[in-house]
């Protein structure tokens, strides 16, 4: 089934439109089926891949299979069953301008459907929101929901797993996909798989939910894995009236919350209000009707270094190398460096990642563990599991070159036609030089176009603003001089995207 390509209204940014058509399957009954919809969950910090992944810039931002980054790879898989109009992405407040940047990569239509969270209450609220603004459309959607940091090798076996998901949904069932494990590992919570459903018309195997596991020590794993036990994928199918009338029964503080909300002022004054709870806890376990289906597709969370060790193809002394990397008599190895050259010697099993600012050293095996580290790291370098020294915002990019007691020096890119808020600072003074492009600068009163070569000087307390008219990337320098050079010290007078 496709949806038309007639957008999703996201709460937050456009009014509701009407029900998308659909192209239903052959066979099915025009009543058993609903459009197809698919939502993407792109939360979380993925605190795990470390220095890598932070908080401002998390692993489903980033390219850690391929080309596209882990939000690209997911949203071009989803849009092999559903159209853009019917794809709908929850992100957190802090990351929406980067994941809707991306997503325009892949559709003009994505951005739109994006609802961002004013914060962080796991993953049955923010289902729960992009499921209730599906549901004031189409009651009798088909709903597939989807983490955005996932990599699937074989995508047939993915969409035919989900496909037969969807039969289940229409019989009034919760369906999971449950991976088939290829080992027993100790990271992945379990599914026990009970009584086939006997859908004659699935292509995959359909069956009851008997129970589900936490994360299991080795000995419960290997045991779960002999017993024909799946991995929980947390990918999850079912119709939104279905899902509706389980959240009203089981969680229905989190019902009324949904029901209730009227725009984003509402989502803005109750949401940190809600219930922090995960859809297994908060519905999965506790509904009656839940199914399974199990699939084999090179499936991965990619949730840790070791992950992707064990992903991705290795050379011939078995090592994994990504950027500027020389290895000498290293073996079983993951060498990644984002920044400058990485050489290593006479060293085997170890990972090693190297950023601008931080490296991780450690032992493959211990790379479940580097949660304890990073938290170690916050309480003496909090902004080094915060953001990386080159930042990515609305209108383009800056890079910290340097820093130091009562000064900063920027690299700032902004993108053609793109501009800054309207600003100003009470602690610092800022010097601008045009390196390439064209500057169209706002600085108190005064309003002036730079070229290459050119500079201004910005005292504290002006208002100011900087834009790029033209065609390619504008490039400037900034030089922060005062007290305090801390990103917090600015107050914002207008803004094209809307931010406090």
């Amino acid at each position: 089934m496709r949806c038309s390509q007639q957008p999703l209204p996201a709460l937050l940014s456009l009014p509701h439109l009407g029900h998308a058509s659909c192209i239903r399957v052959v066979g099915m009954s025009e009543n058993s089926m609903g459009n197809s919809y698919a939502i993407i969950l792109a939360g979380g910090s993925g605190s795990r891949l470390w220095p890598l992944s932070r908080t401002l810039r998390p692993k489903q931002l980033l390219s850690l299979d391929g080309e596209q980054t882990l939000l690209q790879q997911t949203a071009c898989r989803l849009l092999k069953h559903v159209g853009a109009g019917c794809l709908l992405t929850v992100t957190h407040q802090d990351h929406k301008f980067e994941v809707k940047g991306q997503l325009a990569e892949i559709d003009a239509l994505l951005p739109a459907a994006v609802l961002a969270e004013p914060c962080a209450r796991n993953t049955l609220p923010a289902i729960a929101w992009a499921v209730w603004e599906i549901f004031k459309q189409d009651p009798e959607a088909m709903i597939g929901v989807f983490p955005s940091d996932h990599a699937i090798g074989d995508e047939q076996s993915f969409l035919s797993a989900w496909r037969s998901a969807e039969l289940a949904a229409a019989e009034g069932y919760l369906v999971l996909l449950g991976i088939t494990p290829s080992e027993p590992a100790t990271g992945y919570g379990y599914i026990q798989p009970g009584a086939s459903l006997k859908l004659d018309v699935a292509t995959n195997p359909i069956l009851n939910v008997s129970s589900f596991v936490e994360k299991p020590d080795l000995d419960n794993a290997k045991r779960f894995v002999e017993s024909g036990y799946l991995w929980n994928s947390g990918m999850f199918v079912f119709r939104a009236n279905d899902f509706m009338q389980l959240l009203e029964c089981h969680q229905p503080e989190i019902h009324l919350a949904m029901t209730s909300m009227q725009g984003a002022a509402d989502v803005e004054a109750s949401y940190d209000q809600l219930p922090n709870l995960s859809i297994d806890y908060g519905l999965a376990e506790k509904a009656k009707n839940v199914a399974v289906v199990p699939v084999s597709m090179d499936w991965s969370d990619l949730g840790s270094w070791e992950s992707i060790y064990q992903h991705r193809a290795k050379d011939e002394s078995g090592n994994i190398t990504q950027g500027d990397v020389l290895s000498l008599d290293t073996q079983d190895s993951l060498l990644w460096s984002s920044n400058g050259l990485l050489a290593t010697l006479g060293v085997r099993n170890i990972a090693v990642i190297q950023t601008a600012d931080a490296t991780l050293i450690c032992d493959r095996s211990r790379t479940e563990d580097i949660k304890q580290l990073v938290a170690q790291v916050q309480k003496t370098h909090p902004h080094l599991t915060e953001t990386h020294l080159t930042v990515h915002r609305p209108w383009g990019i800056y890079r910290v070159l340097e820093e130091g007691p009562n000064f900063k020096i920027k690299c700032i890119i902004v993108n053609p036609g793109a501009k800054l808020s309207m600003q100003m600072h009470k602690h610092r003074s800022e010097h601008w030089v045009v390196v390439s492009g064209t500057a169209k600068i706002t600085n108190g009163t005064q309003e002036i176009q730079l070229e290459a070569n050119q500079s201004t000087y910005i005292p504290k307390t002006h208002r100011h603003r900087l834009e790029n008219p033209g065609r390619l990337p504008l490039q400037i320098i900034e030089v922060q001089c005062g007290e305090y050079v801390g990103e917090d010290d600015i107050v914002r007078f207008d803004d094209t995207y809307d931010r406090t």
